[in-house]
């Protein structure tokens, strides 16, 4: 089926959002709004507010926003489709017609559901029965409760070809097949594939039975079993136990990623509701993204072991092309040996929560991990750290995220070894040109213009915004020192239209003139490029309400405002634009995915106006006097 922009605005239109939220949430009348304690996040004092003239709910504690849709899919955990679905019935609004083929694939996948619920029932009934004593023994050895093996829906298959295909004889071998419950070998009979195992099912996020993972019982290969991919099963889009760990995510803040079944399992009873898994495998993009959608920094806590900390550091390099400002990871490091299941059952919960509260942030294991690769004795090897680091830093999609990868790869060399903080180096002039080049008006050849940056790119579809430009033109030059630090990011602001990208580019030949600056040196440079004036008028710019424009202020401070400034003022431009992008694709397709993004853009140029406002407001607070 096709939603279309003009189905879902009616049918925000049609949804009396305070109505919606007030079937799980107390809300309160405030003016012409309704706030409440966030439902997303632990708060004494409201912080929640929905405002139906606007349609819109909005956290001013943890940033929590959206619409009805959105309110769906994250406080009930539904699914994009079956929340617009449930919407438009209450609000007497016929879905558009699915095609055939559609209609067709959702009468199996209904068929599909009733055989695994069915087969997960069969499952619970043989574990606690006679053929289950062996099973039982096993949880019981393991720690885990019987109330916790029942919510979790655990069962045991008996070690039969048949039982399982006879008890569900019903829908038919192709069915069971299709389901993975069955195996087809060419031509000979289907049997039962888990066979002598401890059943976990695995649960979509409406906490439907779509697979499963058997846990052998006794001696044998493979100690886990898993169902295959099937219409149900995304092995790489799934996460174990997100059914549950979702609103368990909300009140935490946090979402753990753990590496198997039982480490989930062990951890919610132990109070830790909060925990997911991936099936088998490293985890995937899709995965990732959904941790991210609970929480901006999710925790991966693996096993202590060679292969759990290798698992990890996977993990970590497939996350780095998808990190944006203020969306990473962190690492939970247990002792050599131990996984979660281990150590809440030997050394109880206190201790696994101390892990928790003392996470590695995601620049530090990857710093580690190549410090760690080879000897650093020769200079050789010392650029071969210096040229991992780099491409590690350069795969990072986000402009401005890469940029600060790149500068504190630099700073920690540079600490490492002993250097003191690096003056800036220009680049030595290029060689002759290639022919494709064009002459100068000397006649010489010149090399053809580098293809310009993603930051390039997006300022000259969003462009600077004026004010904060200026406040950081000032900023540099009272604090020449910083230009250097920021070069690569300055160099992509020549692209910048008019008189600001022309004084950008000034700034730069500053540096590139002299290193050794200080704010005289910088406005004497400037007059001879013809920019006295406007120099010193950023140098008068007390007016701007950030500490790096002011004459008299906290040097410390003053710097760590200036860089904060410089990393919004560049990121600004990129975010506007890629909203501007998924807002279009929204407007086309209507999808879940675009949704999704549109929504996580907003939030992040919400952040970003935050962040600039608290510059000032910080600023404007130790000037008062």
């Amino acid at each position: 089926m096709s939603l279309t922009p003009q189905f879902l605005d009616e049918l925000r239109a049609r949804t009396l959002l305070s109505g919606l939220i007030a079937k799980t949430v107390k809300l309160q009348k405030a003016g012409r709004e309704f706030r409440a304690c966030c439902p997303f996040h632990n708060e004494k004092t409201p912080s929640f507010y929905v405002n139906d003239d606007k349609g819109f709910y909005h956290c001013f504690g943890c940033s929590a926003h959206g619409d009805a849709i959105r309110w769906m899919t994250d406080q009930r955990g539904l699914p994009f489709i079956d929340a617009v679905k449930e919407l438009a019935q209450a609000a007497g609004m016929e879905m558009p017609e699915p095609d055939r083929r559609a209609a067709e694939k959702a009468e199996r996948a209904k068929g599909l559901h009733e055989a695994m619920v069915d087969a997960a029932a069969w499952f619970v009934e043989r574990l606690n029965g006679i053929e289950g004593a062996e099973a039982r023994g096993v949880l019981k050895r393991r720690g885990i409760t019987e109330e916790t093996a029942r919510s979790f829906g655990l069962g045991f298959a008996p070690d039969s070809r048949g039982k399982l295909k006879q008890a569900l004889a019903t829908y038919g071998d192709a069915m069971l097949v299709e389901a993975g419950m069955l195996i087809q070998v060419e031509e000979k009979e289907p049997y039962d594939r888990f066979r002598g195992r401890l059943m976990i099912p695995i649960r979509d996020v409406r906490g439907r039975a779509i697979a499963f993972g058997g846990r052998i019982i006794g001696d044998g290969e493979p100690k886990y079993l898993n169902s295959p991919e099937t219409p149900l099963f995304d092995k790489g889009r799934t996460l174990y136990n997100l059914d549950r760990a979702q609103a368990a995510a909300r009140k935490s803040g946090r979402i753990i990623a753990v590496e198997g079944y039982m480490d989930v399992i062990a951890l919610a009873q132990a109070g830790f509701a909060e925990a997911v898994a991936p099936l088998g495998t490293a985890l995937t993009e899709h995965q990732l993204e959904r941790l991210w959608r609970m929480a901006e920094v999710p925790l991966l806590c693996f096993d202590g072991d060679s292969a759990g900390q290798k698992a990890a550091l996977r993990a970590a390099h497939r996350a780095l092309p998808m990190l944006q400002p203020g969306r990473s990871l962190a690492f939970v490091t247990l002792p050599d040996g131990l996984d979660p299941d281990d150590l809440v059952r030997t050394k109880g919960a206190a201790a696994f929560e101390a892990l928790l509260k003392a996470p590695q942030p995601l620049v530090d294991r990857l710093w580690q991990s190549e410090l760690a690769a080879e000897p650093l004795d020769t200079p050789e090897q010392r650029a071969g750290l210096k040229r991992r680091l780099g491409a590690l830093a350069e795969s990072i999609a986000d402009g401005n995220v890469k940029h600060e990868y790149l500068a504190e790869f630099r700073e920690r060399i540079d600490a490492h070894f002993g250097r003191g903080p690096r003056a800036f180096e220009a680049r030595s002039p290029r060689g002759p040109a290639p022919a494709r080049g064009k002459r100068d008006r000397r006649g010489n050849w010149q090399p053809p213009e580098a293809p310009p940056s993603a930051i390039a790119r997006s300022l000259g579809a969003g462009g600077l915004d004026p004010i904060l430009a200026r406040a950081v033109l000032a900023g540099l030059i009272r604090h020449p020192a910083e230009i250097a630090r920021h070069m690569e990011v300055l160099g992509s602001l020549r692209s910048a239209s008019g008189a600001l990208g022309k004084l950008f580019e000034a700034v730069i030949d500053v540096a590139l003139e002299d290193r050794q600056l200080d704010s005289g040196k910088v406005l004497t440079i400037l007059a001879r490029s013809g920019f006295d004036s406007v120099a010193s008028d950023l140098l008068r710019a007390d007016t701007l309400p950030f500490s790096f424009t002011r004459n008299q202020a906290d040097e410390a401070k003053a710097r760590e405002d200036l860089n904060e400034a410089i990393a919004v003022m560049v990121a600004q431009p990129a975010v506007d634009a890629a909203l501007a992008e998924a807002t279009a694709a929204l407007s086309r397709d209507g999808s879940e995915e675009a949704f999704t993004r549109q929504v996580a853009l907003s939030r992040t140029r919400q952040e970003l106006h935050a962040r600039l406002a608290n510059l000032m407001l910080a600023d404007e607070e130790d000037f008062e006097d």
